[in-house]
């Protein structure tokens, strides 16, 4: 008689690269690096498409800034109390010390760090370009400084981004991740447009921030779990 025969196994599928859950953020930080800078050297170019842009957008809100006070003064609320720079960055220093409670050290330091470092971007940039900012004879708001980029987008930018990376390392999913997601990019956004609202900036000061903002997130992210997975090793 003949034994039976032993079942056939199929091959196991290859292993996944140690690193092929992190080439998603270093991928998108390198994109937005390329985008950022040809912003930049456009901006300091003074390309001509570019400065139309801007001036044909600054025009047109500041004129309904001017006709409607309503809506001037609830964007100067949002800008000076929800969306200032100063409260993203309360937002962020209250998820640092709670990590630094639940014994996360490394991330608590890495989210403070990111932070810290996005607002020195931030004004470096600033004083490298040193653009100045749109004038009126009739301003509805003032704002110091250079223009280039948008301070408040940036913040916004860096202090949302960290806090979603942050859930979702934690655990959130389903309701309260798409909820989470929503209020970050009305954030995001509302934070930026606020400012183009009250004639302090130019369209491309706050994309900049935005494009600056996100890839110093997508970077971070990228690079800690490359330093925590080689920690491991």
């Amino acid at each position: 008689m003949h034994s039976p025969s032993a079942p056939v196994s199929s091959p196991s599928p290859p292993a996944r690269p140690p690193l092929a859950g992190l080439t998603g953020a270093g991928a998108m930080a390198t994109l937005l690096a390329v985008l950022s800078g040809v912003l930049t050297v456009l901006v300091v170019a003074e390309w001509a498409p570019l400065v139309s842009f801007d001036r044909w957008v600054a025009d047109g809100l500041h004129r309904r800034a001017v006709d409607e006070p309503g809506a001037t003064w609830a964007n100067r609320v949002l800008t000076d109390w929800v969306w200032d720079p100063w409260m993203m960055r309360l937002l962020t220093a209250a998820a640092v010390i709670t990590l630094w409670l639940r014994h996360e050290r490394l991330l608590a330091l890495w989210t403070a760090g990111t932070a810290a470092l996005g607002a020195a971007v931030s004004q470096g940039v600033k004083a490298a370009v040193d653009r100045e900012r749109p004038r009126w004879p009739d301003p509805v708001d003032s704002a110091h400084f250079a223009a280039f980029p948008s301070g408040h987008a940036m913040t916004a930018a860096v202090t949302c981004g960290l806090l979603l990376w942050l859930a979702r390392r934690h655990g959130a999913d389903g309701r309260l991740w798409r909820t989470a997601v929503v209020v970050a990019a009305v954030s995001v956004a509302g934070a930026g447009l606020t400012r183009l609202w009250l004639g302090v900036h130019w369209g491309t000061d706050v994309m900049a921030g935005w494009l600056f903002g996100g890839c110093l997130v997508a970077f971070s992210v990228s690079l800690y779990g490359r330093v925590t997975l080689s920690g491991k090793r």
